[in-house]
């Protein structure tokens, strides 16, 4: 039986209330992403495709849903390995725009929701990697990185994040704002750039169920002794490495903002001697009658502002700098622990 007050609304009113559903839906802001969902699936397809071509540097494609502040990334599949010019690029547009539109005739999610690439120790923070970012920003509201380090699971973590632009920092980017100047206004530094979003694996029911039906009854596994390997020297050695290259380049970044304050110094010095003897040109003149010359002269050399370098390689570089330091700590933390465990295992 229809209700009567609501019959008696009319339509006039049904017709406000939806428009005024819509304005406050498209007034709300957009709901902060929390978590990224990832299906085993598309985390066993990432795995495989990285480590078949380490320690290459591979890349694929994302795809799935954004559902309010949960991204899930339903599947995903590899960009082909290519050389660098403009024939490759078309090759790999074309090559995208196929999948998914085989993809959508099967019935799988074909939303791109990013990308995920590999990487060595831990050394993905790149300006390309920025750029990226920038490129899928334009067409995708919201969009994540998910980088593998193939190395770093081979100590036994699996080393999978899920990473995002800072929404201070993409606004910065694009106003060409990376300034010492901008930067102190904006209280942007170097660990602003990057946010990172926890990553939480889902599987159904039936996928659970079938790998616990996989699951040895065995509770110790040689997976298991491997982790008391006493022995992680090549692991070590390479972060080293990596780390004394980083501090090379954060050194030449110093001399170039060096070389860049010796000039703006020198330019101050010289402006200074120019508007000194105007003045007294102009002092001059007046005393003969004429009028004064203008104490600024834009077509002059001297007054041209020298444009101060990005600071998004430096930062880019003390991002990576604190990286390796952390993997560098949190691998000599676990071997004091492995030492001490074989310590008391040889006194009992």
């Amino acid at each position: 039986m229809a209700n009567p007050a609501a019959a008696a609304v009319g339509p006039s009113a049904g017709a406000r209330s939806f428009l005024q559903a819509v304005s406050t839906v498209t007034e709300e802001a957009p709901s902060p992403l929390r978590v990224v969902q990832m299906e085993g699936l598309a985390v066993l397809k990432i795995i495989k495709h990285c480590e078949e071509f380490a320690p290459a540097l591979v890349t694929g494609q994302l795809l799935g849903l954004d559902v309010g502040s949960v991204l899930e990334v339903t599947n995903c599949f590899p960009f082909p390995m290519r050389e660098d010019d403009e024939e490759a690029d078309a090759d790999g547009a074309n090559y995208q725009l196929e999948m998914m539109r085989c993809l959508r005739e099967v019935n799988v999610d074909n939303n791109t929701v990013g990308w995920y690439q590999s990487c060595l120790l831990g050394s993905f923070q790149t300006v390309e990697l920025i750029e990226t970012f920038m490129n899928y920003q334009e067409n995708i509201r919201r969009c994540v990185c998910i980088v593998y380090d193939p190395s770093r699971s081979n100590q036994g973590v699996l080393a999978l994040k899920a990473l995002k632009l800072t929404d201070s920092f993409m606004d910065l980017y694009r106003n060409n704002g990376l300034t010492g100047e901008k930067l102190r206004e904006k209280k942007l530094s170097w660990v602003d750039i990057f946010e990172e979003i926890p990553i939480k694996v889902s599987n159904s029911a039936l996928v659970s169920a079938f790998m616990t039906e996989l699951e040895p009854e065995s509770p110790v596994s040689q997976c298991d002794f491997d982790r008391l390997k006493l022995s992680t020297a090549p692991f070590m050695e390479r972060n080293l490495e990596f780390l004394i290259g980083c501090m090379d380049d954060l050194s030449s970044e110093q001399n170039k903002f060096q070389y860049y304050y010796r000039n703006v110094s020198r330019q101050q010095s010289q402006q200074q001697a120019w508007l000194q003897k105007r003045r007294q040109e102009n002092m001059a003149r007046k005393a003969a009658g004429e009028e004064p010359l203008p104490e600024e002269d834009p077509s002059n050399p001297i007054f041209k502002p020298i444009p101060e370098p990005s600071r998004l390689e430096g930062y880019l570089v003390t991002n990576q700098i604190s990286s390796y330091c952390n993997h560098i700590n949190g691998v000599a933390g676990q071997n004091f622990n492995r030492l001490y465990l074989m310590k008391a295992l040889q006194e009992d």
